[in-house]
């Protein structure tokens, strides 16, 4: 049992750790998993030093931004498999679900009073931050940010990379050192037992104001009776640990192999499909990494000493295997850089300067269709790609990797502004995506505006030096009649 390496945690209170406290406690908000999670594995090495029985405290609220029935039931999978792992393990998990906005005010301040440290998530986006710097300025414990974002820790460097390129070459040179420093797989084991007093005795912190969520609560069948979006339902694959971890053994016993050459066509369907899972917290990149790592009798020897910022060749796996570790390391990661960096992650003055002159300069520039809001989130455009994709969104919470990019596209094509193609981007992917709300999806919503990219040539009517992307290439391109017929009923444009 090990604390965790000093590069990845941050002080977000200054106090002393309080050794006659009664507990440490762990706040649970962005690693939602048991498992290869740094940030656990540091407040249950902080209990232990200490003597004292680690609380796991993981809640979750209404009234968050995009809250719906899908994203709750997801969350809510997580919680219920949390709870199974917990049950039979040295510590006192308390999940936590709010039956209406505000009853769970009060619960982390009741828990903290008598720890002696707070450990929480270093997690960069949506409310998380500003909800732990309130946290801090009511609190009086010592708190601690632990990052176990990915392999990279993110606050590493103070450099904000503005190409993907740039990032790479930077991890070639600086992420060896960090390899080896990986969580445990099971890092709440050898925590000593809590007795049976010792548990009354936390269990009277919440009294009968605040009770720990029920089974049939963790299993969504309280969903309806919650202020929600209930329009946006539950999706059919399951969160939590459990299901990550299988979709991870899952995607490297097979899918992996065609992933380098398939993974755009969507009919292929061979894209790992883990978004959700990471997002969430439910799965570890480090144990991705892992089992990957495992599978090509990979060791650290085999990593290249040239530091040229080349997406194949530096990790010295298998080409498929590198071009997977480009999307899980490189790309999403520069995106963790961004958001912990910039609080204006998400707004549209953070775009690089000559993207935003180009996309002003045409800003009046005619538009053949425009859409709203509303007509875009029902996919009520011309274009049946492009509804195809925003069905696939809309239905499944999920979105295939290739047409997200176009998907974004056409919407900058049909907006008045850019601005406004932004706004509808966030909108649509936060409401509807498993995996909205997230770093590495800002980056992909960012991207479709010049984000991570460079001009382009020729200059075109709206876009400008904008990376264009359009339906008719993409058909041409891509193999998609499955997958047409599946969202779009439009398999017939391709015969």
């Amino acid at each position: 049992m090990r604390a965790a390496p000093p590069a990845r945690i941050r002080v977000l209170r200054e106090a002393p750790v309080r050794p006659e406290g009664g507990h440490v406690l762990h706040w649970m908000v962005g690693f939602r998993r048991p498992r290869w999670n740094f940030s656990l594995e540091h407040a249950a090495s902080l209990a232990d030093s200490l003597g004292k029985p680690l609380v796991v405290l993981e809640a979750l609220r209404v009234g968050y931004p995009w809250a719906s029935d899908r994203l709750h039931q997801f969350i809510l999978d997580g919680m219920r498999a949390n709870a199974g792992y917990f049950k039979n393990k040295n510590v006192y998990y308390f999940p936590y679900v709010e039956a209406a906005e505000g009853e769970g005010r009060g619960l982390l301040r009741a828990f903290a009073k008598d720890a002696c440290v707070v450990v929480s998530d270093d997690y960069p986006t949506f409310f998380i931050p500003k909800m732990q710097e309130a946290a801090a300025s009511q609190l009086k414990a010592r708190i601690e940010l632990v990052d176990s974002n990915g392999l990279f820790p993110m606050r590493a460097t103070d450099k904000v990379f503005s190409r993907a390129f740039d990032f790479r070459r930077h991890l070639q040179r600086e992420l060896p050192q960090y390899l080896g420093e990986r969580p445990l797989a099971d890092p709440v084991d050898g925590l000593a037992p809590i007795q049976k007093k010792t548990r009354e005795g936390l269990a009277a912190l919440t009294g009968k104001k605040w009770h720990p969520a029920t089974e049939d609560v963790l299993l969504g069948k309280t969903l309806a009776t919650l202020p929600l979006d209930h329009d946006v339902p539950a999706a059919d694959i399951s969160g939590g640990f459990e299901a990550g971890e299988a979709r991870v053994h899952e995607f490297l016993a097979g899918d992996i192999d065609r992933y380098g050459e398939e993974r755009n066509h969507p009919d292929a369907d061979v894209a790992s499909r883990l978004s959700p899972w990471l997002h969430f917290g439910h799965v570890s990149t480090h144990q991705i990494f892992d089992e990957l790592a495992k599978n090509e009798g990979w060791s650290a020897e085999q990593l290249s000493k040239k530091v040229n910022g080349a997406r194949e060749g530096w990790w010295g796996m298998s080409s498929t295997a590198e071009s997977f570790l480009d999307e899980l390391v490189t790309w999403r990661e520069v995106g963790f850089n961004m958001c912990a960096h910039r609080e204006d992650y998400d707004q549209y003055e953070s775009l690089p300067a000559w993207a935003r002159e180009s996309l002003e300069l045409h800003e009046s520039d005619e538009r053949e269709h425009l859409y709203s809001l509303d007509e875009l989130a029902a996919s009520e455009t011309y274009d049946p790609i492009w509804n195809a994709a925003q069905n696939e969104l809309r239905e499944t919470g999920r979105l295939q990797n290739y047409l997200r990019m176009l998907w974004g596209k056409k919407i900058l094509e049909w907006s008045p502004t850019a601005r406004d193609a932004l706004a509808v981007m966030i909108e649509l992917n936060n409401k509807y995506a498993l995996d909205g709300r997230d770093p590495n999806s800002y980056s992909g919503i960012f991207w479709v505006l010049g984000r991570y990219d460079r001009a382009w040539g020729p200059e075109r009517p709206i876009f400008g030096k904008i990376r264009y992307m359009s339906s008719d290439n993409t058909k041409r391109k891509l193999r998609m009649r499955e997958y047409l017929d599946r969202f779009g009923d439009q398999g017939s444009l391709l015969a």
